[in-house]
């Protein structure tokens, strides 16, 4: 019920209640109003006789003289200038006649012909009291009597207005709209004005607001009782589908003029703006057939937007508050209560909002970014969010039912609506850093519901734009790992939500990874065999982007297709992910990606389709080489292991051969570093020295280490790389080489760690200078090793960035752990403040601790950072995901073997000849022109300089035409 007490009125009144008029609560709850009647004050300068006779006359005289008297009374208030005496008027006939008339006589014979003159003044005085307000104060008492007369004839016209709402509802049966046509449309205009001059009243009478805060007070009582009595009267009034064109423009204007006082109201009285949108809604859903396509759909849903917004908002804040003040504990405290009240209207239009949405669904599809903005607001500041507050569990519990459990029923409904779609599936779609987390915990959810939906609505969100003329959206797989992907920061803090509940075990939380992936595999089991190929390009497309984590997620969930799946579409999956590895340059990033996803799906094979594996990409040819240098032979079965480890340590053997056969030259190096990553596959999984394929990759070692010039190996970067691959099998066969071997790798190590080298070689020094220490050397070999190891571990403990510095100190740990040559160790720590860091790194030392604030903003800029990298990465027209993805949907055959070791060796002479070319050229464009910097005349040296650079073109021109 809208009962209205003194804790009814809005903010400003109950501040001057308190601080003015201590006495007004009792003067509220009095039935007579605080000031005389108008008409009592103000004496009528028009004083007819038929006036002054009708107010002498008894209830029975005005029955029976109804009909001759009525109209001439409106005429004369229609005729009225002075408001006395229309307010005189207006009361005679509300007052005496209007008792007497029958229903179907009410809209003809009086309320046509008075109401809009009431209103017409009505306006009238709001405009009297905006002109004459500016010279109000306690001073000037005569403008001040005049405001306040002027408040309590606006106060006698709500009265009037009121006496006919209530003479209307004596009638046992319930009006039709037609007989009361001008009273709602009236009233309605009276509210709006009077809640507005209330809500505005504060800026209206600055600070001169004491001098009538008791009349202001009155006012905004006797609109609400008005209000009360007019929504009542209204509830009773029904209208079926033979409604007239004019009841039904009449209902749809009662409805938006509802709209526009529940704007006005917002911030005035929490249980009167909560009745009057119930009483909206409920209108609007009562004669839904009748009003939905003239109601203003966008206008009404965007207002419970704003309203939940609002509403939502102040909770947050209060709780905060709340919090601040150490308040939780304290349940009957003022602010505890608010925040209770404030939740529950953030509760009510939540739900509102979404009943709305479910009955006018298909006339709000234009708003649907408004509703995916609200959803991400609301998402955004609970947990896992970073910029959700921490709340106390209480307030955070009430919070979460009232707005966050609402928005699951809110995405329900606009699931099936196909702009909502397409707003959350669009490609380019742009958000703020703080909605990414929840845009993709908005597709997480879709994934779980959307099982549930009729297939034209799992189309819709499967199968991504179908047609050129659609607009463009991505499958909701594709969308969801993107999604993931701009979740950087949240990844690394990193967040957690709750994980899977186990029978029998506690829940527990996890990470936004392991979340993503469960939801994802669930909702792979029960997809729709039809968008198993869409599912097929999203993990495609997503393994071959540059974000390492993203493209994780998409082979976890891979592997679980695979596994779901049959034996047959593991194979297929196999074989396909196979020829796209081998289509990949060696070193680019989807290599890596596609590597590991072949590795893991090895070992869901049966053992009959590995063998197959082995016929369909034989080890023993060169080509296929970048295939097997992913696979785990330990996935393999005992079979398929042994083929694998013949054929890999052949073809390296014929490598080597054709490479010594053909003069070791320099071209014919890449190949050889082809087959030594396959060999590197194989020994990584060899437990016994006794193998054969042991023996046999040791002796090719052996032999390219003798090979091995740490001269050239700094000169040329193709030998860096086959260095890079010797350290790393060498580590794993370090117990089977001599000392003069291990020794000229030392030198090939020292020589280009004094150098500038890249970082994946200095790991494969680091890692096999952590082997030596399983082997002990014999006396004559330590002398030349064993200085040689520690100035090793000497520089690369002491430089490098911190990754490296971290590799550098689990390395040199794992060596000492094991070594039987102590004075190593001592020999390394010879300067103090390197000893200082491994004493750390083994005591776990932590130098300084980030607060949790720094540590978030740093992550933020290095995601940032991260992610550029990427996109730069992806920009780059060398890369290859275009062309593996058109390969892989097409079913090429594999593509043919690389080019001999001519067409390298020709790449290196072309390369050269270009950067010689170029530079040349720049030195003959300074020497004719010169530069804006650079204007002095050549150097001396320059002509000597080119005279030996023409002896030096000279002797290899010879030399070319002698080999």
């Amino acid at each position: 019920m809208m009962v209205p007490t003194a804790g009814a009125v809005g903010g400003i009144f109950l501040y001057l209640y308190r601080k003015f008029l201590p006495n007004v609560c009792s003067r509220l709850h009095r039935e007579s109003r605080p000031e005389p009647a108008v008409t009592d004050v103000i004496m009528s300068q028009t004083n007819t006789p038929l006036l002054d006779e009708v107010t002498r006359w008894s209830r029975e005289t005005c029955r029976q003289r109804l009909k001759s008297v009525l109209p001439r009374l409106t005429s004369l208030h229609n005729d009225s200038e002075n408001w006395d005496d229309h307010i005189r008027i207006l009361k005679v006939i509300t007052d005496m006649f209007l008792p007497h008339m029958a229903l179907s006589e009410l809209e003809d014979e009086c309320f046509s012909k008075i109401l809009p003159k009431a209103v017409t003044m009505f306006e009238g005085m709001i405009k009297e009291i905006l002109d004459q307000v500016g010279g109000l104060s306690s001073q000037n008492t005569e403008l001040c009597a005049l405001l306040r007369n002027i408040l309590q004839a606006m106060m006698q016209i709500i009265d009037a207005l009121t006496t006919c709402v209530r003479h209307v509802g004596t009638f046992e049966e319930a009006p039709e709209l037609d007989a009361i046509r001008s009273l709602p449309t009236c009233i309605l205009k009276v509210l709006t004005e009077t809640f507005n001059h209330c809500k505005e009243s504060e800026v209206v009478y600055c600070g001169r607001l004491s001098l009538v805060a008791d009349l202001l007070q009155g006012l905004f009582k006797e609109a609400y009782s008005l209000q009360k009595a007019l929504l009542e009267l209204l509830d009773r009034i029904s209208l079926d589908s033979s409604a007239s064109e004019e009841d039904v423009s009449d209902t749809v204007t009662v409805i938006h003029n509802l709209l526009d006082i529940c704007s006005i109201i917002s911030n005035l009285d929490i249980a009167l703006h909560a009745n009057t949108w119930k009483f909206l809604i409920k209108l609007s859903l009562r004669y839904q057939s009748l009003v939905e396509e003239h109601l203003h759909h966008g206008d009404i849903s965007n207002s419970l937007c704003d309203n939940l917004l609002v509403a939502f908002n102040n909770c947050v804040e209060l709780a905060e508050q709340i919090k601040h003040a150490g308040l939780q504990e304290s349940t009957q405290s003022p602010e505890y209560k608010l925040f209770q009240k404030t939740a529950k209207m953030c509760r009510f239009f939540s739900n509102t909002l979404v009943h709305y949405i479910k009955e006018f669904k298909f006339f709000l599809t234009k708003y649907c970014s408004c509703y995916h903005h609200l959803y991400l607001h609301i998402i955004s500041k609970f947990p896992p969010s970073l910029s959700a507050p921490t709340l106390p569990s209480a307030l955070s519990e009430e919070l979460n039912a009232a707005a966050l459990v609402p928005m699951g029923a809110l995405l329900l409904q606009l699931l099936a609506l196909r702009p909502f779609a397409e707003f959350v599936l669009q490609n380019d779609l742009r958000l703020s850093p703080e909605h990414e987390l929840p845009q993709c915990l908005l597709l997480v959810s879709v994934l779980g519901q959307i099982h549930s939906q009729p297939e034209e609505v799992l189309q819709l969100w499967h199968a991504g734009s179908q047609f050129s003329e659609e607009e463009r959206r991505l499958p909701l797989y594709q969308a969801l790992f993107t999604s993931f992907r701009r979740c950087g920061t949240e990844r690394r803090v990193p967040v957690l939500l709750p994980g899977v509940m186990l029978k029998g075990q506690a829940q527990v939380l996890v990470t936004l990874h392991n979340h993503i992936c469960v939801q994802l595999c669930a909702s792979v089991a029960a997809l729709p065999p039809v968008y198993i190929p869409v599912l097929e390009r999203c993990l495609l497309n997503t393994v071959l982007q540059t974000d390492t984590q993203t493209a994780l997620l998409a082979t976890d969930v891979w592997c679980f297709t695979a596994r779901y799946g049959t034996a047959e579409l593991c194979l297929h999956h196999v074989h396909l992910v196979a020829q796209l590895v081998k289509s990949c340059p060696a070193e680019c990033y989807q290599a890596a990606q596609l590597g590991l996803l072949l590795r893991r799906m090895v070992f869901l094979m049966t053992p009959d389709h590995q063998m197959e594996l082995v016929e369909r990409f034989p080890p023993s040819e060169v080509g296929n080489a970048p295939v097997w240098r992913h696979v785990l032979l330990r996935a393999l079965s005992q079979t398929a292991r042994r083929r694998v480890e013949a054929d890999v340590t052949g073809l390296t053997q014929n490598a080597l051969s054709d490479w010594r056969n053909g003069g070791y030259k320099l071209g014919q190096v890449e190949d050889v570093n082809t087959v030594l990553l396959a060999l590197l596959a194989v020994v990584r999984v060899q437990s016994s020295p006794e193998e054969p394929c042991v023996s046999s990759a040791t002796r090719v070692i052996t032999q390219l280490w003798e090979r091995m010039s740490p001269d050239q190996v700094q000169t040329h970067p193709v030998l860096q790389w086959t260095l890079q691959l010797l350290l790393s099998i060498s580590a794993n066969l370090v117990k089977n080489l001599e000392p003069q071997v291990i020794y000229q790798a030392l030198l090939c190590v020292d020589k280009v760690v004094s150098q500038k080298c890249g970082d994946e070689l200095l790991l494969a020094a680091l890692e096999f200078l952590s082997s030596l220490g399983k082997i002990f050397f014999p006396p004559d070999s330590q002398n030349p090793i064993l200085p040689k190891l520690s100035s090793l571990f000497t520089v690369l403990l002491a430089g490098g960035v911190w990754l490296l510095q971290q590799h550098a100190l689990e390395a040199f740990s794992q060596f000492a752990e094991v070594t039987n040559h102590e004075e190593v160790i001592s020999q390394s720590l010879s300067v103090e403040e390197t000893k200082t860091k491994v004493v750390n790194y083994l005591s776990k030392t932590v130098n300084a601790r980030e607060d949790v604030e720094s540590r978030l903003q740093r992550l933020k800029l290095e995601a940032a950072v991260i992610e550029e990298h990427n996109e730069a990465l992806e920009r780059n027209k060398e890369n290859a995901s275009s062309k593996l993805s058109a390969e892989a949907a097409a079913g090429l055959e594999p593509c043919p073997k690389r080019a001999r070791q001519e067409a390298g060796a020709e790449e290196l002479h072309s390369r050269y000849i270009r950067a010689a070319e170029t530079a040349l050229k720049g030195l003959q464009a300074l020497l004719a022109g010169g530069t804006p910097d650079v204007v002095a005349p050549p150097p001396q040296w320059l002509q000597p300089k080119l005279q030996e650079l023409q002896t030096l073109i000279t002797d290899i021109s010879t030399a070319g035409a002698t080999t």
